[in-house]
């Protein structure tokens, strides 16, 4: 069997508990859609948040949230399976190494775009419009995000399977200062000088910009390019560094 075989025998495996319980998929979304129904609101008393509607502003900004807590969390499930004894067998079967990244990561992926489109749904009916072309380039910036984020959490994870503890703390140490420095939920132009200077060096700010313009319908905005660029380089440093990780790892 070839690599992309073993990929398919990977993602199916998968995705098959999330099938059996299609509910997981609206749980994994709780911090979210707590942003969204708890903070949206106070945004839209708020003066100068977006050039339009406020949802139309800060959906895509949650989008990117989701894509950052799903595809960081990818090596929960692999330090699951390793307390429990499975991610040893699975190593020790003939499926190549790459191919369970690649089925895991597709997995994370998959999950991200049916959940981003079940909160562009929700949204529709309270303002949000967005554009047909511009939200599925979006989505597969943060598909391409999502791969290389996926595979640098699941690759954490086997090098801390002995250390759970460890991970979760590089998990959330990491998370929350991505998050705040991005712009998800305000305006990073109304942040002083050297906080919107730190935000420029966060790589999730460019993807935050493309996303809301992208899902306004303006294509050609410069914050697309670099957000692609940016999107590309984790997938690119992820795979990498994942492909390393998984052929090393012991059964």
């Amino acid at each position: 069997m070839n690599r992309v075989s073993h990929t398919g025998i990977v993602f199916v495996r998968e995705m098959r508990p999330g099938l059996r319980n299609p509910l997981g998929l609206v749980f994994q979304m709780a911090e979210p859609l707590v942003f969204l129904v708890l903070f949206g609101p106070l945004l839209a008393v708020m003066p100068s948040v977006g050039d339009g509607s406020t949802w139309q502003w800060f959906v895509p900004g949650i989008v990117v949230m989701l894509s950052l807590f799903g595809a960081s969390g990818a090596g929960y499930l692999m330090l699951t399976e390793a307390s429990a004894g499975t991610l040893e067998r699975l190593l020790a079967t003939p499926l190549r190494r790459t191919a369970i990244l690649a089925g895991r990561t597709g997995k994370e992926v998959a999950t991200l775009l049916v959940q981003a489109l079940l909160i562009v749904l929700a949204t529709l009916p309270v303002g949000f419009d967005p554009h047909p072309l511009g939200a599925l380039v979006g989505l597969l910036l943060l598909a391409v995000f999502g791969v290389g984020l996926g595979s640098l959490s699941i690759s954490l994870a086997l090098a801390m399977r002995d250390q759970p503890s460890t991970f979760y703390g590089i998990q959330q140490g990491l998370l929350f200062p991505l998050l705040l420095l991005s712009g998800v939920l305000l305006p990073m132009d109304f942040a002083p000088d050297w906080l919107h200077t730190a935000s420029r060096f966060n790589p999730l700010t460019y993807l935050v910009e493309a996303e809301r313009a992208l899902f306004a319908g303006d294509l050609a905005h410069p914050s697309v390019l670099w957000a692609a660029l940016t999107a590309v380089a984790v997938a690119v440093v992820g795979l990498a560094v994942g492909a390393r990780t998984m052929r090393r790892a012991s059964c």
